[in-house]
């Protein structure tokens, strides 16, 4: 069955998940497209001409870009390869930039099409659980420097996101497990429709829910997209979050401040950083979310059954719940790491967290002693 999400921003469109999805994108990318350059990893060829097939019969000039795989691509050099390409090509503001792999892949292609002509449409067609749920949905366009994750990047939004649910068939389960730490978070941020929430739905039945073919993982693929859909559609441009997000319950999915998807991900995005990108970010983002519900905890914002749950949830899904203390790597370089955050206001770190589940809120400027306690908390 295929579902529609719409994210109602400041251009609307659809989000489509469902098996065969990516059979859409010639009316993704509408009548008026003559050229489409489709930006993928090496490791995405054989996908890429079935994909682009319907294009090139119906008289479109389709143009393959090949970037690095995973966060290689995303980098200025990279950037401007994908720049000089369009040249080559010709492209003008009626063409259009289609991102076809994972949530890396994504945000390059968001990027690309962001600045050339100073803003081109653009299709996603996610390839990883991660891309669905998180990078191709929200208009967050990105690229990394030496000094942290997508601190350049651009809001621009795309014209349609093709979710096909047929590709995940072929992902490790390691990508399956990373994804999956962005469906968790989710439901810990905020849930949609039911009574039953996604992490109800996850602790039922952990196996399935990591099995590609399962309908319940594509359940919790769309309560994911919901969720960022909602935070997205009331705060594109992560402003709401300024003096704090707008307080809970947010189990419905509404209200919710842009800044709330960002759980777990101010250390988790410093462990990514001082890991150079060995770490898969599902991975990274499950030790962010068990130390900022530490930090939660002592603080008296929740209390330890919460704390627990956190360790217990990420762990049936396969995912670390402590950062390992034998890497070269130590607390100090973190800290560094996350001051560069793009929720960090002058010297003050800002952490996402919970009041309580399907609540969460902004902690500023906490003590770094009480930082460096809860980071004791979570390594092994």
């Amino acid at each position: 069955m295929t579902r529609r999400i719409t994210i109602d921003a400041g251009r609307p469109y659809d989000v489509t998940i469902g098996a065969g999805a990516r059979d859409e994108l010639l009316r993704a990318v509408g009548d008026d497209a003559l050229r489409i350059a489709v930006i993928h990893p090496p490791t995405l060829t054989e996908m890429l001409e079935s994909l682009v097939q319907p294009l090139r019969n119906a008289g479109r000039q389709v143009t393959s870009i090949e970037v690095p795989d995973s966060e290689a691509a995303k980098t200025a050099d990279v950037l401007a390869t994908c720049w000089a390409r369009l040249g080559e090509e010709g492209f003008t503001r009626s063409d259009v930039v289609v991102g076809l792999g994972g949530g890396a892949t994504t945000d390059l292609a968001g990027l690309v099409a962001a600045t050339w002509l100073r803003g081109v449409a653009f299709v996603n067609v996610p390839t990883t659980v991660l891309g669905m749920v998180d990078a191709a949905v929200g208009g967050k366009t990105g690229i990394n420097t030496p000094h942290g994750k997508n601190l350049v990047g651009a809001f621009h939004e795309p014209a349609a996101v093709l979710c096909d649910l047929d590709v995940l068939g072929s992902l490790p389960m390691a990508e399956l497990r990373s994804g999956m730490a962005e469906i968790l978070k989710c439901g810990f941020i905020a849930d949609t429709g039911t009574s039953t929430g996604i992490l109800d739905l996850f602790e039922a039945d952990p196996a399935a829910a990591l099995d590609p073919t399962s309908p319940l993982l594509a359940e919790l693929i769309a309560r994911g997209i919901e969720v960022k859909a909602h935070a997205v559609s009331g705060d594109l441009r992560e402003t709401s979050g300024s003096a704090g997000l707008v307080p809970g319950p947010h189990r419905s999915g509404t209200g919710i401040g842009r800044e709330a998807v960002n759980y777990g991900h101010t250390l988790g995005h410093a462990i990514e950083i001082v890991r150079r990108h060995q770490i898969r970010h599902g991975e990274a983002i499950s030790i962010g979310m068990v130390f900022v519900a530490e930090l939660a905890r002592r603080s008296g914002l929740i209390g330890a059954e919460l704390l627990d749950r956190h360790r217990s949830v990420l762990t049936a899904a396969g995912l670390p719940v402590t950062w390992d203390k034998s890497s070269s790597s130590d607390w100090n370089d973190l800290l560094a790491a996350m001051r560069l955050d793009k929720k960090s206001r002058g010297a003050q770190l800002r952490f996402v967290v919970l009041e309580d589940l399907g609540r969460p809120g902004i902690l500023a400027g906490p003590d770094e002693a009480l930082l460096a306690d809860c980071f004791r908390a979570v390594t092994a």
